[in-house]
């Protein structure tokens, strides 16, 4: 290894420790360590990064560096010892080009995490995570199979399978589940098939 070469691995490494990051491979230039990874089966090229680096480890993804868990107990303790090094995610450049940036699923920094803490203590409030919901949950199918067994077998469109989840949140949502030939059902599922494709 000549002088420059072990001057990039000095700043490498400095620079990962600068950001308090593990160890991971030498990255190359552009494409950082996208080599090493195997498109179709990236959690076996990543497993066999593991057997190296350990359970955690740094990745790049050309210049996104990535910091991997792989294991259980890797998992968990990141999740409840240092859940708030890992509590944010990156931008992803086309969702935030659609999205703006908003929403539950493709926000980031302080507006996800003050948009997940509502979202899990409104889905708490209504129900999700207590018996009620599950409760709610089975209802339904019991309500779903007696629909598809109307068919006799024959075909059916496969919208009737969306009617269910969708009947469950109305349940959570107004107090009551809807008969699937409700107009007052049929139109708020119109509704919000119209929504979605806006």
């Amino acid at each position: 290894m000549g002088l420059p070469d072990a001057g990039k691995l000095l700043w490498a490494e400095e620079s990962e420790l600068a950001l308090n990051l593990p160890p991971g491979p030498f990255p190359l230039p552009v494409i950082g360590n996208l080599h090493l990874l195997d498109i179709r089966r990236q959690d076996k090229s990543l497993m066999k990064i593991s057997e190296k680096y350990g359970p955690v480890f740094t990745v790049h993804l050309g210049f996104q560096k990535v910091v991997v868990l792989t294991g259980y107990e890797a998992v968990k303790d990141a999740l409840l010892n240092t859940a708030d090094v890992f509590e944010d995610r990156p931008a992803i450049p086309i969702f935030y080009h659609i999205q703006h940036g908003n929403g539950v699923f493709f926000s980031s920094q302080e507006l996800w995490k003050t948009t997940r803490r509502f979202t899990i203590a409104t889905m708490r409030d209504l129900g999700m995570g207590k018996h009620l919901g599950e409760e709610r949950m089975v209802e339904e199918l019991h309500f779903l199979i007696e629909l598809i067994r109307s068919f006799k077998g024959g075909p059916f469109q496969l919208r009737f399978l969306n009617m269910a989840p969708t009947n469950i949140t109305f349940a959570i949502l107004f107090g009551r589940r809807f008969d699937y030939e409700d107009p007052t059902f049929l139109t708020l599922i119109k509704m919000v098939w119209v929504g979605r494709d806006l």
